[in-house]
């Protein structure tokens, strides 16, 4: 039986697991934490992923973990509402869920199909033309005929495959932190901006996100491990704005689970390298502006189904079909930054007399 092992128990592992269990190969997800991860911001499925989720027959608990938002509210520093647009509740072929709900189900999907290896990671790959050898930091070593990266912005699958993370990956000016309030804040999605910064909480079924979106140079020394300069980070970025960012930075300094990251795309003129593959977020990321969850569920997909077709030539014509979907995505970021985080005050006017346009239009 022709063995995958696979990097990432995110999103497109779990799916890319299932699907080639569906076609007959042997699946093996090894995945850095001890657990599927709890954080991270709520997320779409829609498109190609829907019809993913529909296939895997999955769509009746995404609806049930959908956050039910009803609306988008903006609010002054006082938290007088400035705008507020509605969202219908149920919409159709689409759904939006937290992004760790998501992972738990598609991880649900797939685990009585494949081995799961938690709290380890890949330290070093030595391909040929038959296979992968793979050493791991806890469990001996193993061999693979493929192997493929589904580990994200800050993929390790890729660093020791195509080279160092700068070559690749490039900072949109941004950053983002997330965190679970654990109460109930209603069902407004509920966003308040200052030139550069956004703060947003967000419904999830009586389990509120708060989520941290701001503009700034790129930080010297970042590190994506390292929860205590995370949470400095955010603090200083909001240091003075007004409504409830005081109590929510209190919060932020007494999480255990913060999640946080900067907002960067990711290109490469190759997805794969003889047996070794990217897939999802470190194939091609955009954070927050490019349906990440969506895309990964159907490349995930396409890729099963093409290495079962043609295990020579899978990867090559996995990345000629997904490219399709992902280039369009990463063309439209900028606009996306710009409305969800405005540079100025005068752009920040501008979004808002947008929103109003779109309430008396409906």
């Amino acid at each position: 039986m022709t063995s995958v092992l696979i990097s990432g128990a995110g999103v497109a592992g779990p799916t890319l697991a299932y699907w080639l269990a569906r076609h007959g190969f042997e699946a093996t997800v090894v995945e850095r934490g001890a657990a599927p991860r709890s954080s991270g911001n709520p997320v779409d499925v829609r498109g190609p992923g829907w019809a993913v989720a529909n296939r895997m027959g999955i769509v009746p608990q995404l609806r049930a973990a959908a956050t039910q938002a009803t609306a988008m509210r903006l609010v002054d520093a006082g938290g007088r509402t400035r705008a507020r647009i509605p969202m219908p509740a149920t919409r159709g072929s689409e759904v939006e869920l937290p992004r760790g709900d998501l992972a738990a189900l598609l991880f649900d999907a797939a685990r009585g199909d494949a081995e799961f290896v938690w709290d380890d990671t890949i330290t070093a790959l030595a391909p040929d033309a038959s296979g992968v050898d793979v050493t791991f930091e806890r469990t001996a070593p193993r061999r693979f005929d493929f192997v493929v990266g589904a580990d994200g912005l800050h993929s390790t699958v890729r660093r020791l495959a195509f080279g160092p993370e700068a070559d690749f990956v490039r900072y949109l000016g941004l950053y983002v932190a997330t965190l679970a309030l654990g109460s109930d804040e209603g069902t407004d999605v509920i966003l308040h901006n200052t030139p550069g910064r956004l703060l947003s909480i967000h419904p999830a079924r009586g389990a509120a996100l708060a989520a941290f979106i701001f503009r700034s140079a790129p930080v010297s020394g970042f590190d994506h491990r390292d929860l205590s300069q995370h949470k400095q980070i955010v603090r200083q970025a909001y240091a003075g704005v007004g409504w409830r960012v005081p109590e929510l930075l209190d919060r932020v300094a007494a999480a255990d689970d913060l999640y946080f990251d900067s907002v960067s795309e990711v290109r490469l003129d190759s997805w794969s390298r003889g047996r070794i593959g990217l897939l999802g977020d470190a194939a091609s990321c955009v954070s927050l502006f490019g349906d990440g969850s969506s895309m990964a569920m159907a490349g995930a997909e396409t890729l099963a189904a093409a290495l079962a077709a043609d295990p020579v030539e899978g990867f090559a014509r996995y990345e000629a079909a997904h490219r399709q979907l992902v280039g369009p995505k990463q063309r439209r970021v900028g606009r996306a930054a710009g409305m969800l985080v405005p540079k100025t005050r005068l752009g920040l006017a501008a979004r808002d007399l947008a929103a109003r346009a779109v309430l008396a239009r409906g």
